[in-house]
């Protein structure tokens, strides 16, 4: 008999450990998925830009349906939720939310992929009509069927991260007057505060969006239908007829947690470098549900991106293989935009650095995007954070226009090779007119921040 695997959570980390492990092993393996959802192995990361118009199709997100995961010998059952994890047993309860039948089933080895949740804060009206969470193709399904029904005028975005500035971009393109409501100081707190100004200039002047920073959400107002028609804080009301909730997401753990999974400190599943659950054999997690390693901070957080979620799942599905792969850690790289503006992020920021543990100095230099006498230069901001003393790179920041920020990727090279920034000034980056200065931005804060370093000595 072949042995049974059964993965829960049909997106990235789980459909890429149940691909892999067929694969590998063919017909010795049994492979069951189970997706509360009514998409597969899709782009998260695209729900703003299809609300936005520049997808026009929900199913371009959809690298892979349910169909073909069924042809490639995955029995992935859609709308069907597991509700219990017996692990000394080695059995799962399942609900079929489509048909209302309960059931149990049996396996070998177990993939928990159960993603991420958005935070939706325990305030009064939270979960009135017309306040949406944006973080599954039905969420962003939700969102358009009501622009499109409701017609609002008036949107308001509670928090200011990735998500919240994507769709109040997306919200405005859809000619809503929008305003974001954030407690911190700045939008883009995955950058410092002086960079996070750059993004909270450009949504104003921009896109016309009204950014309400330090400012706290208390509640949410709603008509004789039960439909939001207000955010209410503790600076006064903001009339809304559609809310999102852009205030990140936690790991979807609390099944795994009910069976005696372990969780760290932030509330995600601990692995070891083999995507095993601690303390379980044959247990395996991955994706936005997990904690990883931050390989420059020494520290576990969790980092929900589609990128590591990928790669978890190819090397959960190497070791039920039979094979042999290993997830490292990350440097916490990710891009963004609002606009035409770039916003890219590596390694850690001035509090993070603080909280590890670091001496640092930081610098801050603005150069172009291309030679100054090419065409269509644009201006590119870039602020780097080195160790004192070692001049170890600590993390880079990068907002600018359009090709700024994928410069990202050379900084974040540098930091899994735990370059120093002197090291960095010698790297033999690419250069023509039409693509850098002579001096990279990237090589000029390098440049800056190794003559700081030398300073401090």
């Amino acid at each position: 008999m072949p042995e049974r695997l059964i993965v829960i959570g049909g997106d990235a980390a789980g459909m890429s450990a149940a691909s892999q492990a067929k694969r590998l092993r063919g017909d010795e393996l049994s492979v069951i998925g189970f997706e509360r959802g009514e998409y597969s192995s899709y782009s998260a990361c695209g729900i703003p830009y299809w609300i936005a118009g520049d997808v026009q199709d929900e199913e371009l997100l959809v690298v892979r349906s349910p169909e073909e995961h069924r042809r490639n010998g995955i029995d992935l059952r859609m709308r069907t939720e597991v509700e219990q994890i017996d692990l000394d047993t080695g059995r799962v309860a399942v609900r079929d939310l489509t048909g209302g039948g309960s059931y149990s089933e049996g396996f070998d080895h177990l993939v928990i992929a159960t993603g991420a949740v958005p935070v939706r804060p325990a305030l009064p009206g939270v979960d009135a009509e017309g306040v949406f969470g944006v973080q599954t193709l039905d969420d962003g399904a939700a969102v358009l069927s009501d622009l499109d029904k409701r017609k609002p005028k008036q949107a308001v975005v509670v928090g200011g991260g990735y998500i919240g500035v994507e769709m109040a971009e997306a919200l405005a393109r859809h000619g809503l007057t929008v305003t974001v409501v954030d407690r911190e100081a700045q939008p883009m707190t995955t950058l410092d505060p002086d960079m996070g100004e750059i993004v909270h200039r450009a949504m104003e002047e921009d896109l016309g969006i009204d950014v309400h920073t330090d400012t706290t959400v208390t509640g949410f107002e709603t008509d004789h239908d039960g439909r939001v028609r207000a955010v209410v804080t503790a600076e006064g009301i903001v009339p809304a007829e559609i809310v999102v909730l852009g205030i990140g997401v936690r790991p979807n753990t609390a099944l795994a947690e009910q069976a005696g999974v372990r969780l760290g400190d932030h509330g995600g599943i601990r692995t070891d470098v083999q995507m095993r659950v601690l303390g379980r054999d044959h247990i395996w997690a991955g994706g936005d549900c997990v904690e990883v390693l931050n390989l420059v901070s020494g520290q576990y957080q969790h980092v929900p991106l589609g990128t590591h979620a990928n790669k978890h799942g190819r090397v959960i599905g190497h070791n039920i293989g039979g094979s042999y792969a290993t997830f490292p850690g990350v440097v916490c790289t990710a891009v963004s935009k609002v606009c035409d503006l770039e916003i890219a992020r590596t390694g850690l920021r001035e509090r993070d650095a603080r909280r590890a543990g670091f001496g640092y100095i930081t610098v801050t230099v603005r150069s172009g995007t291309k030679a100054s006498y090419f065409p269509g230069t644009q201006r590119i901001t870039v602020k780097m954070t080195a160790e004192r003393h070692t001049g170890r790179l600590l993390g880079t920041q990068i907002v600018g226009s359009r090709g700024s920020a994928k410069r990202i990727d050379t900084a974040a090279t540098a930091l899994w090779n735990r370059m120093t920034v002197e090291e960095l000034t010698a790297l033999d980056l690419a250069y023509a007119p039409p693509f850098s200065p002579v001096w990279d931005p990237i090589l000029v804060a390098a440049r800056e921040a190794a003559a700081a370093v030398r300073e401090t000595r």
